[in-house]
Parts: C-alpha cells; structure tokens; sequence
C-alpha cells in the first residue's frame, strides 16, 4: 500500500512537471515526498550540471568531426556532412534542454527565497531573525554568483551553433573538395570558439558542485 502511495505522489510529481508547473501543488507533492524547496533547488542545478558535462563532450565531438572532414583525401564526403550534422542537431537539442533546466532553477530559486524571507518575519526573536536575514543574504549572494556562471556558459553556445550551422549547410550545397579547403581555413577560429566554451562551462559546473556543497 505504502509503495502504490508512494508511486502515486511521484506520478503525480511527474504529471506536474510536464505541465510546466512550479506550483503550490508541484511543491506540495514533492512536499509528501519528503523533499522541501531547498532539495528541489539542489537536485535542479544537478541537472544542469549533468547537462553540461554531457554539452562539452558534444561540442568536443562536433570539433573533432570538422577536423576529420578536413583531413579529407577522398571518398564520400556526403558521410562527413551527415555527421557534422548530427553533432550540430546534439549540441542544438542539448542548449535547448540547458536553458530549460536554468529556467527552472531560476524558479525554484525565486520561490524559495520568497518563502525564506516570508518565515523569517514570522520570527520573533530578534537575535534568531538576525541570524537567518544573514543565512538569506548568503544563499543569495552565493545563488547570484552560480546563476551569472551558469548563464554565461549557457550564452556562449550560441555563437558555436551558429558556427556548427553554418559549416553544416555550406558543406550540403557544396559537396566537393573546393568546400572542405574553405572550412579547413576555418578550423582555428572554431576550435578557439569551443576551447573557450569549455572553459566556461568547466567554471560552470565547478560553481554548481561549490554551492550543492555548501548550501
């Protein structure tokens, strides 16, 4: 009985959340469940940190297909396309999924620290309500500096999409040799592009794993 319960509640979770809800009900299930706005928040920026150590090895994969393509020196060049394809359709997929996850980060957030701050006008004690003003000022401050990462990293994708894409449909109308010594030429500025994309996403996922840590 207690397992179909449980089943229920994380059906009923799960329900929520396709609905696209942060909601009073969403919270309350999960409530149930045993996990407050705080294990939510955690368990949320987990997510984005899956998310981009998963991005890095597709940006990886992606770079190193345009560098096979260049390395050229004959046969189906049709092959490399569809493979610089499919990494540009992975990366794309995976911001897409990454900005989605900050989204909910950023709610999640919002919702806890409203409530925080509503509880502690419920405090009474002076010296008590002072303590935990000052426990919010430093989630706050701590959270600010993990979404600034997070968002950073997330904006650099862009510009490599862009990239990725345009290599992508460039190589499909000119499917011959002319075409891979026009994006051999452009290598560098691409693996430049991504280097610096890890690095931010490294600084992203190390800030994530600083304040799972220490919140």
């Amino acid at each position: 009985m207690a397992g179909t319960t449980l089943f229920s509640l994380v059906l009923s979770a799960a329900v929520l959340i396709l609905l696209g809800g942060c909601s009073k009900a969403y919270y309350s299930v999960w409530e149930k469940l045993g996990k407050e706005k705080r294990h939510l928040l955690i368990d949320h920026v987990e997510d984005v940190q899956q998310s981009q150590t998963k991005a890095k090895e597709e940006f990886k994969d992606a770079l190193t297909r345009i560098k096979e393509l260049t390395a050229f020196e004959g046969g189906e060049l049709e092959t490399f396309y569809n493979k610089i394809k499919d990494s540009y359709e992975d990366c794309d997929s995976r911001a897409g999924d990454i900005e989605h996850r900050i989204k909910e980060v950023k709610e999640i957030a919002a919702d806890l620290f409203k409530e925080w701050e509503g509880e502690i006008n419920q405090i009474k004690d002076a010296r008590l309500k002072t303590s935990s003003q000052r426990s919010l000022r430093d989630a706050r401050k701590r959270y600010a500096k993990l979404e600034q990462v997070m968002e950073r990293s997330t904006r650099g994708m862009y510009p490599v999409l862009d990239t990725l894409n345009d290599y992508m449909l460039y190589l499909k109308h000119n499917l011959n040799a002319k075409a891979v010594g026009a994006l051999g030429g452009e290598v560098a500025s691409i693996e430049k592009d991504i280097a610096k994309l890890i690095k931010d996403m490294n600084l992203s996922i190390n800030e994530a794993e600083q304040f799972i840590s220490s919140f």
